[in-house]
């Protein structure tokens, strides 16, 4: 910047958005965890951020408050707004209600968490992009898959913390900054989408890079050393601007939660919210479309049809689930011969809007000689069936290849894979307890304290501290469930979270929820259905 607020406001960070955005989450645990036990919940609403100490309670008139020159103290390092010394000493805590040092706090961390990532990016830049050696190494077309446009996404973020600090300035007391981010989301945020959209080549081209150019391995392992990384990888720093932009979503969340509803304030953080999940699903549409892609012509390639072939590979269509169950063989009179001889193996393809059920034959290859469109798929489980027919569930098609409806007895190997396999095949069927969307009173929650990365297309990756309800559960240790901030759904196990137990906890959560989605209610009943799939 051509300005030293920048500088001096990473200076008072003192953390790289990695260690900033961590000890943030973790402190968003350790108050759900606090309010969670409280007897009296009521006393302190859910937040997002650490609960100050005695907080002033004076309604009296506000005065126009002095102005700030931002962050002078540069030895502080993750203060509050309200520890900041000029704060303190202008008087403006003893004439604030504590809902507005709230909602300061709220736009204060937005602001100083942008910096923090502008510090990081700028390091990833530095130390990493620009170094000589690590030049000669590249080839210019790795260089550019590697780093993609993360200039343009620091240029963005360089005018984007310009923007937020001088409105700082302006006023001790902060006046919005969600009508900044409305603005910068609009006009400048498109290349978050072009950067996050590169990810699956950008994993690829790192891990073949370190397994084939020994150089590029011991570069980048001894820029990792260097004191500046603080022992982080480089490629934490590469996940940056995707990490970045989701979480400035859920910033504005916090904000939103805490500004006067019907305010004007309320209506640009409303704005601000809608734009950013815009991009977020557009970043998230843009990673999943390659992959999904390849896996697609890879799945073509396998499948071999018995039957009459369907045309598998499609730019609506991906893939949902897919593995091996067991058949059971013959009339459901058969249940004396030996379970070996009762079930044998099938393979399913579930796609989002069709089932392709195979046999696998030699040569890592599947015979197609079963298919029905996703829609036409009903379930039903069998209970108390005995050892040999546990996890036994029915599949019907209604309208098979042949065009008439069939049955199989489908074994599964374990109780939550069978109830994966069913929630898969029928969105539609009801679950142990009700969705977010059904606007239920209360409903079991979970709060992540382990981030968990999904291993299957039906899982759900999760970020400390996201709060979601509890659909289903198993025996086995899995869970699944629907997250608060985006509703996405899916299945984690259940050692990644710990369950909110008290009830007006729950009923907050969900209230708050309602209310930052309140701008698109008239898409929510679509949520249910598309998020299933």
């Amino acid at each position: 910047f051509s300005c030293n607020l920048s500088d001096l406001l990473c200076s008072f960070l003192g953390l790289l958005y990695q260690e900033y955005r961590d000890k943030s989450t973790r402190e968003e645990i350790e108050t759900r965890r606090l309010q969670d036990s409280q007897t009296d919940p009521e006393e302190t609403s859910p937040s997002e951020e650490t609960p100050s100490e005695a907080e002033p309670t004076s309604t009296t008139e506000n005065k126009a408050p002095p102005q700030i020159n931002l962050l002078r103290n540069s030895n502080s390092r993750f203060n509050l707004w309200q520890d900041l010394p000029e704060v303190q000493n202008s008087g403006v805590l003893s004439i604030l209600q504590p809902d507005e040092i709230k909602l300061q706090e709220a736009m204060f961390e937005l602001v100083t968490s942008e910096a923090s990532y502008y510090k990081s990016l700028n390091l990833l830049v530095s130390h990493f992009m620009e170094n000589e050696r690590l030049k000669k190494i590249l080839h210019q077309s790795e260089a550019h898959i590697l780093f993609s446009n993360v200039l343009d996404v620091m240029a963005v973020s360089e005018r984007f913390l310009l923007d937020l600090e001088q409105r700082v300035e302006e006023n001790i007391v902060i006046s919005d900054v969600c009508d900044i981010v409305y603005q910068h989301t609009v006009n400048h945020f498109s290349v978050y989408i072009t950067y996050v959209s590169n990810q699956t080549y950008q994993e690829r081209t790192y891990k073949q890079l370190l397994q084939d150019k020994p150089a590029f391995r011991e570069v980048i392992s001894q820029l990792e050393l260097d004191p500046k990384c603080k022992g982080l990888s480089f490629s934490s720093f590469l996940i940056l601007p995707f990490q970045r932009i989701t979480r400035l979503k859920l910033l504005v969340q916090n904000i939103l939660k805490k500004v006067e509803e019907k305010s004007d304030r309320e209506s640009t953080a409303l704005d601000a919210h809608k734009e950013l999940e815009t991009v977020v699903k557009a970043c998230n549409e843009g990673v999943r479309k390659m992959s999904r892609t390849e896996q697609m012509i890879s799945i073509q390639k396998k499948l071999e049809f018995k039957i009459k072939s369907v045309p598998i590979i499609s730019h609506s269509r991906w893939l949902l689930k897919q593995g091996e169950l067991q058949q059971m063989n013959g009339p459901k009179t058969s249940r004396t011969l030996r379970t070996k001889k009762l079930f044998r193996e099938i393979y399913l393809f579930l796609f989002n809007d069709l089932l392709v059920i195979c046999r696998q034959i030699p040569g890592d290859k599947y015979q197609v000689f079963d298919s029905a469109p996703r829609g036409l798929l009903r379930v039903e489980e069998l209970e108390d069936q005995g050892q040999s027919l546990a996890n036994v569930f029915i599949l019907r098609l209604l309208e098979n290849a042949d065009d008439r409806e069939a049955s199989y007895m489908l074994k599964a190997s374990s109780q939550s894979e069978m109830k994966r396999w069913m929630i898969s095949l029928a969105p539609n069927r009801r679950t142990k307890f009700v969705s977010f969307t059904s606007r239920l009173v209360d409903c079991p929650q979970i709060q992540c304290v382990h981030p968990y990365v999904a291993q299957q297309p039906d899982e759900l990756s999760l970020e400390l501290a996201d709060v979601l309800n509890i659909l289903d559960k198993t025996d086995d240790g899995w869970i699944f469930g629907e997250r608060l901030h985006d509703q996405e759904r899916g299945w984690f196990p259940s050692s990644m979270g710990e369950e909110i137990l008290n009830p007006k906890i729950r009923a907050q959560n969900l209230k708050e929820c309602f209310r930052v989605h309140k701008s698109d209610d008239s898409q929510r009943r679509k949520l249910g259905s598309r998020n299933r799939q």
